[in-house]
């Protein structure tokens, strides 16, 4: 029996490692947004914020399971046609998340942070549609991350808004 390209992807050690592989770049995207910005729990708590706004504790168990999710549904969709355009746009949302906090935290720079998280969520909507025709697991994976970051956005811009 002949293996195909398809069949050799998605069985055997090869599908865990990539699993692992998509983990490494969730983290490395986690690590590099997080580069040269420490204290950002203190900069939160002295910024002016809407009545709405989560306790700073919150975003790290949050995260945790968004970047698991992410991996996952990368993961996922790869097992179904490979690198293709789906995981590109993966791939470009990921990047844009690595770029926010650098921005709103180490930078200051709230306004470009929100403009910056607009782009995000228009590529975490480009990636939900793509898994959605290849794999919905994946795309149902990225929802609560979308929805995450909808939030976020809007808890950016007020933060903008009162800061500025």
């Amino acid at each position: 029996m002949e293996i195909t390209r398809s069949t050799s992807r998605t069985h055997g050690a090869r599908t865990w490692w990539a699993l692992l592989g998509f983990g490494a770049a969730v983290t490395v995207a986690a690590a590099i947004g997080g580069l040269g910005v420490q204290g950002t729990t203190d900069e939160y708590a002295t910024l002016r914020q809407p009545d709405w706004a989560p306790p700073s504790w919150l975003f790290g168990p949050v995260w945790t399971v968004l970047y698991a999710l992410i991996a996952i549904a990368g993961w996922l969709a790869w097992r179904k046609v490979g690198f293709g355009p789906a995981l590109w746009a993966w791939t470009a949302q990921l990047g844009l998340n690595a770029i926010w906090t650098p921005l709103f935290f180490g930078a200051g720079q709230y306004g470009l942070a929100f403009a910056e998280i607009v782009l995000m969520w228009l590529a975490i909507a480009v990636t939900v549609a793509l898994f959605r025709r290849i794999s919905r697991p994946a795309a149902a994976l990225m929802l609560p991350y979308w929805a995450w970051v909808t939030f976020a956005a809007a808890l950016n811009f007020s933060i903008w808004q009162l800061n500025t």
